[in-house]
């Protein structure tokens, strides 16, 4: 099957890292994580007691930023060190879309982006793939579920009861993310107008990643 490049958009808890993973491994394909990637500058801002959006546009301007894979995720380094086990923390994750929503840094992060995309045979997810970053992506899939759905995946994420956080205090998180997310000036949370739309609610992951792989095949001209 030929080689194709796979845009994954859509909401948060939608599962679009944990399938694009599975893609990528199946496929033997690149998997490049952006959520993680804004998720690092964010960290980064926060480290450093960063608030002010053109000190957060500085900092991103001169971030060495590096990934590579992993067996569970893409690794992410921030000048040779390593930050991965850091971007996932409630702190980041309130912080995340304001720093993300920065039109400067969204400028930065896909420049970055698109260079390591260009060889091809890679898996992204996001919220703006298949608009913004690869808007030439071979196949661009909108994948997306109910909120409760989402958030009974994300309190399981968490770690169930130990999160601290009820389903539906997540639930409401999640809603006001999505809104967010999906209006703000700078390449809004919307599907390609060529995106194949996927609602996954009632799908597992693996369910999810050998729909998106019949997609690809058709996509590529082999049904086998």
């Amino acid at each position: 099957m030929k080689r194709v490049s796979i845009a994954i958009d859509g909401p948060a808890g939608a599962g679009k890292s944990s399938v694009a993973k599975i893609l990528a491994r199946r496929m033997g394909y690149t998997y490049l994580d952006t959520g993680a990637m804004y998720r690092a500058v964010t960290w980064e801002s926060l480290r450093r007691g960063i608030t002010e959006e053109k000190d957060i546009v500085d900092m991103a301007e001169h971030l060495s930023m590096t990934v590579a894979p992993g067996e569970e995720r893409m690794r992410v380094f921030l000048g040779g060190e390593e930050v991965t086990d850091h971007l996932r923390t409630a702190e980041v994750s309130a912080a995340v879309s304001r720093v993300s929503a920065i039109p400067e840094v969204r400028t930065i992060m896909v420049a970055l982006q698109r260079k390591l995309a260009a060889e091809g045979g890679t898996v992204l997810d996001g919220r703006d793939i298949g608009t913004v970053v690869l808007p030439n992506a071979d196949v661009k899939i909108f994948l997306t579920a109910s909120p409760r759905t989402r958030a009974l995946r994300r309190y399981k994420e968490l770690g169930g009861e130990k999160a601290g956080l009820s389903v539906d205090e997540i639930e409401e998180d999640i809603r006001k993310r999505d809104l967010l997310d999906s209006t703000r000036a700078a390449s809004p949370l919307v599907p390609a107008a060529d995106a194949v739309h996927l609602d996954n609610s009632e799908m597992t992951l693996e369910e999810t990643a050998e729909a998106i792989m019949k997609i690809c095949r058709e996509k590529a001209g082999d049904e086998a």
